[in-house]
């Protein structure tokens, strides 16, 4: 029986080294093969066939996401944009950089007066190849009254950090460098860097950043008309070389709610040391976004608030960095709302409710409350029921009154709609007034009280929504000036799908803008009646952007709510018409205007582009 099962045993043993070499073969075989698929995949790349497929493969991949972009011709223009960006990118980066000429001409500058700007750099463990190009970054600047305070508190194991600083002040000084006993956070930090200053403003820089070497020079441009805060726009790179960024942030002039629900001053943010007589620099109980909170803090004392604009900032994006990952710093997410609703607080808007957006952790959704509950009076032109059932529907704040143009048809035949929006609106018995367009067939649940809670502050205007079609395509999100066919007005993000983020989260948060279209617009009886009503010389368009220039004109913000939402089918004008009617009011318009449209609109950077309404950078 043992001689038996051996033999069984023997015969398994033997069978299995068979299978050994089939499937030792077998795989000698496949590394063949997939030597020889290589090489014929690395012929067939290198074949003009191939190279001549690239760009339709693209394609095919970017249809995939049509329904993001509303077309296939919008998919199209994404491509060519994305390709026009690359290629933008490389001119933001180094080949932005004055040359011989331009640098020694900068250099030479004289000035009225010797400012000094006292940069403050935290140090903590920084790598050596980040410290290094951020110093050389300051020490290269055009402009040479500066003074770079490095505050040291790095650990023993990096003492390399105190031998670099020590040479770099050894040979120029202008660098000031002091080691720590010991680490203090980033506040901690800043503030011993605060300390060493001497200098008239203050600025803010980062220990792994790069400066561009124009920067200062700017700056001081902008401090020589007056500014007492100042930043500029930026860029976010990889892999250590400012050429190959991942984003590039065009920012607005200064938008106090954009900068409530949305830190985008962020960098570099230089401020006269005065604005500090008031108030301290960084407070440790707001780390993680203790710069959210001094920028809040400081714009609200500064006098004039300048934006620079131009890439000369380039914010280093690595593993740990919150340029590369919020998460790796969730502390400063509740930092952040502490930060804003301290703000909002100061200037007496309490009880804000502040959650993070879609668009990131630290874009916020602001809802605010109603603390009084004045009467709404809502006008509704070209009324259909669909329009008042759905206003019915969705609102549940009580005091309302409905005032409809089919009640009054014989009254307002044949005025235009501006001059019929104006006659309805010396009927309303209500101190805010809600101009909704009948097209409007639906609305984001309790739309009055969402824009009675900005509408009802002293500094606003007019508050208006976003408007999407049935399909769920973006119409209009707010207005920008001078932008478009006609460089007269656009409707932005127009075409896009309604859940697109927008450009730098744009969608995702309560913001200033120039104008808002009168389809879905609020604001105050006694402020449309100061900026002169519906201005009636404009037979078909521009009268809603009209008021909301007018608006701006009495020193009143106007605001954009991605959260007051309606659903409308009506075609909007976008890029220009062609007809008797248009080119009039667009010829008024341009009269009218022209000292703003000649400025270009605050709220739209100059760097992005006028041929389209999707904030691509021209």
């Amino acid at each position: 029986m043992e001689n038996r099962e051996l033999e069984e045993l023997k015969k398994e043993l033997e069978e299995t080294k068979r299978k050994n070499m089939e499937l030792s073969g077998r795989i000698t075989e496949l590394e063949d093969e997939k030597e020889e698929i290589k090489d014929n995949l690395d012929r067939i790349k290198s074949s003009k066939a191939y190279k001549l497929s690239k760009p339709l493969r693209y394609v095919r991949s970017q249809v995939k996401r049509v329904t993001q972009y509303g077309s296939v011709s919008a998919v199209s223009d994404k491509v060519k944009s994305k390709n026009r960006l690359k290629k933008r990118y490389k001119e933001l980066g180094t080949l932005s950089f004055p040359d011989k000429d331009q640098r020694a001409l900068e250099e030479s500058r004289e000035y009225a007066g010797k400012i000094v700007i006292s940069i403050l750099v935290p140090l903590y463990n920084t790598p050596e190849d980040f410290l290094k190009e951020m110093i050389d970054s300051v020490v290269n600047q055009t402009y040479k009254f500066w003074e770079l305070c490095l505050a040291d508190g790095s650990d023993d194991a990096h003492s390399y950090v105190g031998d670099i600083c020590k040479k770099y002040a050894e040979n120029d000084s202008r660098v000031v460098y002091k080691k720590l006993e010991k680490n203090e956070g980033i506040s901690g930090n800043t503030n011993a860097c605060y300390k060493m200053a001497t200098g008239d403003y203050i600025g803010l820089f980062d220990h792994d950043d790069v400066l561009h070497p124009s920067a200062l020079y700017k700056y001081r441009e902008a401090i020589d008309e007056g500014a007492d805060y100042i930043y500029c726009d930026e860029a976010t790179f990889v892999d250590g070389d400012i050429n190959k960024m991942i984003t590039v942030h065009f920012k607005p002039d200064f938008a106090i709610d954009n900068l409530r629900a949305n830190n985008y001053i962020c960098h570099f943010s230089v401020f006269k040391k005065e604005l500090l007589n008031e108030t301290e620099l960084f407070r440790t109980e707001y780390d993680g976004s203790q710069d959210h909170d001094m920028i809040l803090r400081l714009t609200h004392l500064a006098k004039k608030v300048v934006h620079v604009s131009g890439i000369y900032y380039y914010w280093r994006a690595h593993a740990g960095s919150v340029a590369q990952n919020i998460n790796a710093k969730t502390y400063a997410i509740d930092a952040a709302k502490r930060a804003v609703s301290d703000h909002l607080k100061t200037n007496g808007i309490y009880n804000t409710s502040i959650t993070s957006s879609r668009a990131f952790e630290t874009i916020f959704r602001l809802k605010y409350v109603v603390t009084l509950e004045p009467l709404v009076s809502v006008i509704i032109t070209d009324d259909t029921e669909d329009c008042v059932t759905a206003l019915e529907n969705f609102n549940s704040y009580s005091n309302v009154e409905i005032i409809k143009e089919s009640d009054y048809a014989d009254e307002l035949a044949g005025k235009n709609i501006f001059a019929k929006k104006n006659a309805l609106a010396k009927k309303a018995k209500g101190e805010v007034l809600f101009f909704l367009d009948g097209s409007v067939k639906a609305c984001s649940p309790d739309i009055v009280r969402e824009f009675l809670s900005i509408a009802q502050r002293e500094d606003v205007g007019a508050v208006g929504g976003k408007i999407i079609n049935s399909v769920g395509k973006i119409e209009h999100a707010s207005v920008v000036i001078g932008i478009g066919k006609d460089r007269a007005a656009g409707l932005v993000h127009h075409g896009f799908d309604k859940k697109y983020i927008g450009y730098m989260g744009r969608l995702c948060y309560i913001q200033d803008c120039s104008a808002v279209t009168g389809d879905m617009l609020m604001l105050k009886k006694k402020d449309f009646e100061k900026a002169g009503c519906f201005d009636e010389s404009f037979e078909n368009a521009f009268s809603d952007i009209s008021l909301c220039l007018n608006l701006r004109r009495l020193g009143l913000l106007n605001v954009f709510d991605p959260y007051g939402e309606g659903v409308s089918d009506k075609p909007q004008i976008l890029l220009g018409g062609e007809d008797e009617a248009y080119n009039k009011d667009l010829a008024n318009f341009r009269e009218k205007y022209a000292k703003e449209l000649e400025a270009g609109d605050p709220y739209y950077n100059a760097n992005l582009t006028k041929d389209s309404l999707d904030y691509s950078v021209c």
